[in-house]
């Protein structure tokens, strides 16, 4: 059963970001009438909020975009920066919505960036355990073991799944500062405007086949360890 999750979740995923992709080359080839390169975007989104301590920098990659609390930068990767696409300006908006929540302090991306060490060791923790019960596990975890290694397996999956459910508001919060700013300021007209709606609601859906993966994942797991429990 936790091979059927993983496949549909892989064929979900596969789909969603091809679909993201296509997307992003189609609104590509369309400029805008403004003018405006997605580092321009950036720049004049960050200073209509009155952060001047943002800086807007390129990076390598393609859709590599994101913001990093940490050094306050808004990384765009080279076709974000340069390009002057209602796809373009569409990532460099989102980019700086999540820099506009971080100056802001909104809710749901500190608990997120709380919760990220933790997140990560539950990965290393799963990852080891993927390891020794797939090479290993016939010797090392038995009839014993085996219901302490599913509560462990279930703890990990429950942060990840957390933090994949709490990733959604924080991206899709995102994505409605980045249209709505767009829009008031002008941007984008009627039609650019639609482009860059209907780009990043594809890349939100992104990081929804994580969360429904995660969570079917959790469930399993679950359902196995209460099965165990009605045998005994």
């Amino acid at each position: 059963m936790i091979f059927v999750i993983a496949i549909v979740t892989m064929l979900a995923s596969w789909y969603v970001s091809n679909k993201l992709k296509r997307k992003f080359e189609e609104y590509s080839r369309y400029e805008l009438l403004s003018g405006m390169s997605g580092k321009e975007v950036a720049e004049q989104m960050l200073r209509d909020n009155r952060i001047y301590d943002v800086k807007v920098i390129s990076v390598e990659g393609r859709l590599t975009d994101h913001y990093n609390p940490a050094d306050k930068t808004v990384n765009l990767s080279t076709d974000v920066y340069n390009g002057r696409s209602a796809a373009s300006a569409a990532v460099a908006a989102h980019e700086c919505g999540h820099a506009l929540q971080h100056a802001q302090a909104y809710s749901m991306l500190e608990l997120r960036s709380t919760l990220v060490p933790v997140q990560n060791i539950s990965a290393g923790i799963l990852n080891v355990l993927m390891m020794v019960m797939i090479f290993g596990g016939m010797f090392l975890v038995g009839p014993q073991t085996l219901p302490y290694v599913l509560l462990i397996i279930i703890a990990c999956n429950l942060i990840l799944t957390v933090f994949a459910l709490i990733t959604l508001p924080v991206e899709f919060d995102a994505s409605n500062r980045a249209l709505a700013w767009m829009e008031s300021r002008g941007v984008t007209n009627t039609e650019e405007h639609a482009m860059a709606k209907d780009a990043l609601k594809w890349a939100a859906r992104t990081y929804v086949v994580v969360a429904v993966g995660a969570f079917a994942q959790l469930l399993y797991y679950v359902m196995m360890f209460l099965g165990m429990s009605r045998d005994d």
